[in-house]
């Protein structure tokens, strides 16, 4: 059951390893994401839950990249493992960081995050908009947040980075949709502007800092 190979993407055409090129190798813009922001951390100071974020984002890359080379059903799990806890993670910080809110209040609303994003996806018809609806949730997250906190340097940014993953999740939806007339489809640009929001991401984390450090200007 686990090797029984998957076929999801318009790229793909067969079961070999390198045939989906385009989609495995644009998950680089992941790994380029992470290394810039980790540059970017670096400088900053010892900010944990972004550095934490930071790796999270390569290992998105990495699974992606396993998934869209191996296209099993077991790769499946190192393709989505990676990007939920990148959605969970970020939103308790966010939570916690920009709004303001207690440990167990940012808990309970991840996991009726959770709880409502695995709800949609058993409700709604499997394979609805190309099984984009699963991440609509994580839209409606970033715009809340970023609406919340607008006034601050981060919440523009978190602006910023949900007007971006429309567009992507825009491209990742209509992938089937093209292949009649663009065999290559459109997911790599669902790849390569995932990695530009979740570097947005982690920016707005890196610039305003932990919340304990004193000596950092709040945004």
């Amino acid at each position: 059951m686990w090797s029984t190979p998957v076929d999801l993407y318009c790229e793909r055409t067969d079961p070999s390893f390198w045939a989906e090129p385009v989609n495995a190798l644009s998950n680089a813009a992941f790994l380029l994401a992470a290394y810039v922001a980790y540059v970017h951390w670096h400088r900053r100071g010892d900010d944990v839950a972004a550095l934490l974020l930071i790796i999270v984002t390569a290992l998105v890359g990495l699974g992606s990249f396993a998934f869209h080379t191996l296209a099993t059903r077991g790769a499946v799990l190192l393709d989505v493992i990676p990007i939920a806890l990148f959605i969970h993670g970020y939103l308790y910080v966010a939570l916690r960081r920009f709004v303001g809110l207690g440990i167990v209040l940012s808990l309970a609303i991840v996991v009726a995050f959770f709880s409502v994003t695995q709800g949609l996806t058993a409700m709604l018809p499997r394979g609805l908009l190309n099984s984009s609806v699963g991440y609509l949730p994580a839209l409606t997250a970033m715009l809340t947040v970023g609406w919340i906190v607008r006034a601050k340097a981060a919440g523009r940014t978190i602006l910023w980075a949900a007007a971006m993953f429309a567009v992507s999740l825009t491209f990742r939806t209509i992938d089937l949709w093209v292949c009649a007339g663009l065999p290559l489809g459109t997911h790599a640009l669902w790849h390569i502007l995932n990695a530009v929001v979740l570097y947005l991401l982690l920016q707005a984390l890196i610039v305003a800092g932990p919340p304990s450090d004193p000596g950092r200007r709040r945004r």
